[in-house]
């Protein structure tokens, strides 16, 4: 079975004037199907250089990128297009929803993009299932300012299932989120992945990274560590711990 992600000695190097900067300096990874993995690292890392790369949205200097068992390094424009649409469904600390547009048709959009023609019916129909997975079925005629921001972020998660990627990818998806939306968050993927979903999350909060099953800590553009992670976090477990401590705390 290919790697979902497999990384072999890949480099990213800017060139701004007389200066070069290394932002990735050689990073080989594996994730297998099934993975539910964080990417951590301070600020100027490399983590979101290796996000982009991984989400074809850059290229690699060097080295070999290879996406569910593609070489995106030997693709074209429209190609990585194309890749980026089927293979990796993208979730991002801002929710990015259309305001005019309800719940079902913002989880339609990706599939708009798709080479293949879809009816209508299907599309509506392969939305409303998405968003069932999330929780969120019942809200699919509601816009996003009738939706809290737990409720949006679910949504985006469904829109990015919609396709049925290879890969969810995440970038801080609990950034805009309150502790217990976050938790309850986190609750999505744990689900998501134990149905076999493999998730890849960029983080730079350790408490959300114990929610995941593996840890990569990029610093100066390498990989300096690479870990299960140890006394791994239950959403459910972690929400009803924080609800009991609220619950006590208004008694008092």
């Amino acid at each position: 079975m290919n790697a979902v992600i497999q990384l072999d000695e890949v480099q990213k190097t800017y060139h701004t004037g007389e200066v070069d900067v290394h932002a990735v300096r050689g990073v080989s990874l594996r994730i297998q199907p099934g993975e539910f993995v964080a990417i951590m690292g301070a600020s100027g890392s490399g983590k979101s250089t290796l996000m982009n790369i991984i989400g074809c949205l850059d290229r690699t200097t060097a080295g070999c990128y290879k996406l569910d068992g593609v070489d995106v390094s030997r693709l074209n424009r429209d190609q990585l297009a194309e890749i980026r649409n089927q293979k990796i469904g993208f979730i991002f600390q801002g929710f990015n929803l259309l305001a005019r547009t309800a719940a079902v048709e913002n989880v339609e959009l990706p599939m708009l993009y798709r080479q293949k023609n879809i009816s209508s019916r299907e599309r509506r129909n392969s939305a409303l299932k998405s968003l069932e997975i999330v929780g969120l079925a019942q809200r699919a005629g509601h816009f996003p300012s009738q939706l809290s921001g737990g409720q949006q972020q679910r949504v985006a998660i469904a829109r990015a299932l919609v396709n049925q990627p290879a890969l969810l990818l995440a970038d801080e998806p609990t950034g805009n989120l309150d502790t217990q939306t976050s938790i309850e968050i986190m609750g999505v993927f744990q689900k998501l992945n134990e149905q076999g979903i493999t998730i890849m999350m960029v983080t730079h909060e350790l408490d959300i990274a114990h929610y995941t099953k593996r840890t990569v800590v990029l610093r100066d553009g390498l990989i300096v560590s690479d870990t299960p992670v140890a006394n791994r976090l239950n959403a459910e477990v972690e929400l009803s711990r924080l609800k009991s401590e609220q619950k006590a705390v208004q008694l008092d």
